[in-house]
């Protein structure tokens, strides 16, 4: 498959036609001649028309016009969006684009995905966002976070923290549990969002190709707690991830997230339905599933999503991956510097919703 060159919907691209024009001018004015007239189906630009160089009545030379949608604030135009958006359509169609071996779609991603999940981030949650510069510019990483809120909608809102505000531009590849990958429709957009499973193989193939990688080791037991112990940190596994970071000399930064523990207040679990339905807990909120399809409408909490020191791992040797005193301590660390800085986080909001 050929590579796919990725055209953002607002980027500001000249027609080919407009070009020559100019091209055209510029030769004419070097020979001491007047602009050339227009070709045949080409609009001769006025002077003053946006992109068109004209003299300047001072020096003489020629000075460059800023476009008329800069100078306005726009965005580039109405129609050079409407194309970028119909050559997008165009490579989707003809297949003109890549995905790699985990099934994760940047174009995609970046075009169509976090467009739809920027309005929840942006107006519906209105996520702040602190330390993204302790994300390392470049390399793998390992980011580490709690987990909470009945669904995992805060795996989501930090994929678009990091996408959108990180200086770099970079991408984060959530590991997620079996269960989201055998659920119809979900697989798939999971797969298109660089999802893959929470497992040591596939963490440390996307750590050796220098990924930034998420990782949230709470799990069920995280995001499946009652709303009575909310914000304390479940036990985080066996310490797998601490054991991956070592093998690949990966920083670990440790993530703190607030807002999502009260978007779906669980105060029941119905435990025979789920193990009818194969979950690993039927949640009972105020209004779930008392107000029909009404209910699974999440709160608007306002959320804090905060990445802390690096804690690097690249000055272990080799052996330390096997040593599992230094996993359990380090473990410990990760947790216990994400457990504190969620009770400061908590001391310093005015409120759940402001």
């Amino acid at each position: 498959m050929a590579d796919a060159k990725v055209i953002p919907f607002d980027d500001d691209h000249r027609s080919r036609g407009g070009a020559a024009s100019r091209r055209r001018g510029a030769a004419a004015r070097r020979q001491g001649g007047t602009r050339p007239p227009a070709a045949v189906g080409e609009v001769q630009p006025l002077p003053g028309a946006a992109g068109v160089r004209e003299d300047d009545p001072v020096t003489g030379e020629e000075e460059p016009r800023e476009p008329a949608a800069d100078r306005a604030g726009g965005d580039g135009g109405l129609e050079q969006r409407i194309a970028s958006g119909l050559a997008f359509l165009r490579r989707r169609l003809t297949g003109d684009y890549e995905v790699d071996d985990f099934g994760y779609d940047e174009e995609l991603t970046d075009q169509v995905l976090m467009s739809l999940l920027r309005p929840m981030y942006e107006k519906y949650f209105r996520v702040e966002v602190k330390g993204v510069e302790n994300i390392p510019a470049e390399g793998g990483a390992l980011i580490v976070a709690n987990h909470s809120g009945t669904v995992p909608v805060d795996g989501l809102m930090m994929q678009v923290a990091v996408h959108d505000h990180h200086p770099a531009g970079r991408h984060l590849r959530l590991l997620a549990a079996d269960l989201v990958f055998v659920l119809p429709v979900v697989n798939e957009l999971a797969r298109k969002l660089g999802h893959t499973l929470a497992c040591a193989e596939d963490a440390e193939r996307l750590l050796a190709q220098g990924e930034l990688v998420g990782v949230m080791p709470e799990g069920f037991k995280g995001i499946g707690k009652p709303f009575s112990e909310r914000y304390k940190l479940q036990r985080f596994g066996r310490g797998g991830f601490v054991s991956t970071a070592l093998r690949h000399g990966a920083p670990i930064v440790p993530c703190s997230i607030v807002g999502a523990e009260e978007i779906y207040p669980m105060i029941g679990n119905a435990k025979t339905l789920a193990r009818l339905l194969g979950f690993p807990y039927f949640p009972l909120t105020p209004t779930f599933p008392w107000l029909g399809p009404l209910g699974a409408v999440p709160l608007p909490t306002k959320w804090t999503i905060q990445f802390g020191e690096p804690i690097p791992t690249d000055g272990y040797p080799p052996e330390a991956a096997e040593d599992p005193m230094l996993m359990f301590n380090l473990t410990d660390q990760v947790r216990e510097q994400i457990q504190h800085t969620l009770y400061k986080l908590l001391v310093q909001r005015r409120s759940v919703f402001f």
